[in-house]
């Protein structure tokens, strides 16, 4: 049950435009920013978990209620505030503003889509093995452990809860891939209540709290238990193929989460033809490396060069500071802080999902401010094949493609520069899918081009490339998958073979791929964001003539938040007949 105390958090999160006295209050800047508050307001008190991993530790210890009522309470509260934004005059407000309230607007519809047509909260059992995730509390020090202990313990009282609304909510029939994602998840998050949490917290000395601790502790990693064993008896058996959702909703997830207009069928022949283009120069790419094999052989080989399971970590290590010392030294963006990246070891519980990843904190933490760069190590458990395999994924040069993505220049930095913008609040909080993983996924491609890897002569250039092309390779696999899959009737099965034919995966890692698509139609973002990124960058070039450099365009570009990037083009770009773009 969410305790949180509605008027006062309105107080506590009043936006920089509230009105500041009565003679305003009927400007239409000022009616819009009260309509905004109002939102922003009701949209955290039903997340407070969003609001935890944005920094705002008003909310710790608090959980959403995702029984029946509460859910359409916020659905229904969704749809007035979409109806109040879109019913003002955006032409009556200051640009800036109007661009504000359609982002605002792409937001709303972002949940709505949640709500209504990936129907989370009754098609999708994946939602609440995940509904509680007291993770931030083990590890972020934003408060003495004793304190995070105790917001542990109250929101994992919250869990039997969620697994009888689970049982509620959940529709007869579910799509068979989200069930068995379900079980795993909902599996892996009892071992992790059950060993990392408890490791995490073994220090605290409180005994009376201890206990607590333990006794609710047990009983959450029970109820994800029994919850995995209901998915495997009452709803594997009934489950279905029906994951797709449609031509007509992935056009209006691409028209109003997005603002993109092309029909899926047009992006998808984007999608197709860029593939094959990439896949040219993936094989030219690979012939100048060695002419006599095939360009999977040759890639294959190079993945051979790789670091030692003990030296995975000092590797990554040195290599981002190769990369930050690169883009310093060609001027590529600024870097608003001097603060690394930890690189850790990923955590136990996720390490059957995560290679590598990047854990930022939110824009508005200023307590725990570690950023942690994720890395997955082989077990030690694993014999000397699975060690190897594992390792091939980790060569030195598709690691440090991953790292630009993750780290420098990709999410980090991009971090970074949210947190020292002027951009408003809303901007904070609210962002783009397209541009968030489209500006990570267009730094592989821009760090290569700009040089990185060349000092070590032609051949080394050409591996980076190669790394960084199997990467390129992997996304446009995911954009046409992904709209086959919901608009053209593929299979999980025939997703597979595409990654396996295309991007040239084995079969288990093609069919995570193909599995993931069937609950995450958006990651036809990672291409989309960049390839619309790099036509913006082709513009502003032109519009800017001999004063652009790139460090200035992608300074600029980092500077408004995470917006669609429609939207951004009205930020960046004179000439407004330019605004409505295609891809």
């Amino acid at each position: 049950m969410n305790r949180f105390a509605f008027p006062a958090f309105v107080v506590v999160l009043c936006l920089t435009g509230c009105a500041s006295s009565a003679q305003d209050a009927g400007a239409p800047d000022d009616a819009y920013r009260a309509v905004a508050d109002e939102y922003l307001a009701g949209y955290l008190a039903w997340r407070p978990q969003k609001g935890i991993s944005l920094g705002l530790h008003e909310f710790d210890g608090q959980v959403t209620d995702v029984g029946r009522d509460s859910v359409e309470r916020e659905r229904a509260r969704l749809r007035d505030f979409r109806s109040r934004l879109a019913a003002i005059d955006g032409k009556a407000l200051e640009p800036r503003q109007d661009i504000q309230r359609r982002l605002l607007l792409a937001a709303i519809d972002q949940e709505l889509f949640g709500f209504n047509v990936m129907q989370v909260y009754t098609r999708n059992p994946m939602t609440y093995a995940g509904a509680i995730d007291v993770n931030v509390y083990a590890k972020r020090n934003f408060a003495p452990p004793s304190d995070r202990l105790r917001f542990v313990v109250e929101s994992l009282r919250q869990v039997p809860a969620a697994m009888q609304a689970a049982r509620e909510n959940l529709a007869l029939v579910l799509p068979q891939t989200f069930v068995e994602t379900a079980i795993r998840n909902a599996t892996g998050g009892a071992e992790f209540l059950e060993r990392d949490l408890v490791e995490a917290f073994n220090d605290v000395g409180d005994e009376q709290l201890q206990r607590e601790f333990r006794a609710v502790n047990r009983a959450a990693a029970d109820e994800l238990r029994q919850f995995a064993e209901y998915l495997k008896t009452e709803k594997l058996p009934k489950s279905d193929q029906s994951f797709a959702i449609g031509r007509n909703a992935y056009a209006r997830m691409l028209a109003e989460t997005e603002l993109i207009t092309q029909t899926p069928e047009q992006i998808l022949e984007i999608g197709l033809r860029q593939l094959r283009k990439e896949q040219e120069l993936f094989a030219e790419t690979a012939a100048r490396i060695d002419a006599s094999k095939s360009p999977i052989d040759v890639f294959r080989d190079m993945q051979r060069d790789h670091p030692t399971a003990a030296s995975l970590l000092p590797d990554a290590r040195k290599h981002l500071e190769m990369i930050r010392a690169f883009l310093i030294e060609k001027d590529l963006v600024t870097f608003p802080s001097d603060v690394r990246v930890t690189v850790s070891e990923t955590p136990g519980f996720a390490r059957a999902t995560s290679f590598a990843s990047m854990d930022s904190p939110g824009p508005f933490e200023t307590k725990s401010t570690e950023a942690y760069y994720y890395i997955t190590p082989v077990e030690p458990d694993w014999d000397a094949k699975q060690q190897e395999e594992w390792l091939t994924a980790f060569n030195f040069y598709t690691t440090d493609v991953v790292s630009i993505h993750e780290a420098y220049p990709g999410h980090y930095v991009q971090f970074l520069h949210m947190q020292a913008s002027d951009a408003d609040r809303l901007d904070k909080v609210f962002g783009s899918y397209a541009f968030i993983e489209g500006w990570a996924h267009y730094c592989e491609q821009m760090a290569i081009d700009e040089g990185f890897g060349a000092d070590g002569g032609p051949l080394i250039a050409d591996k980076y490339r190669l790394a960084q092309l199997d990467e390129s390779l992997l996304r446009l696999c995911r954009l046409c998958v992904s709209i086959q899959m919901h608009t053209q009737g593929m299979t999980v099965d025939e997703g597979t073979q595409f990654f396996m034919d295309n991007c040239y995966y084995e079969k288990a890692p093609a069919r995570a791929e193909a599995v993931r698509g069937t609950f995450d139609p958006g990651y036809c973002f990672y291409t989309i964001g960049k390839l619309q990124l790099l036509k913006l960058r082709d513009e502003y070039r032109q519009q800017e003539g001999a004063n652009i450099t790139l460090k200035r365009f992608h300074d600029e570009v980092l500077r408004h938040g995470a917006p669609p990037v429609r939207l951004l083009r009205e930020i960046m770009l004179k000439d407004e007949s330019a605004w409505d773009e295609s891809l």
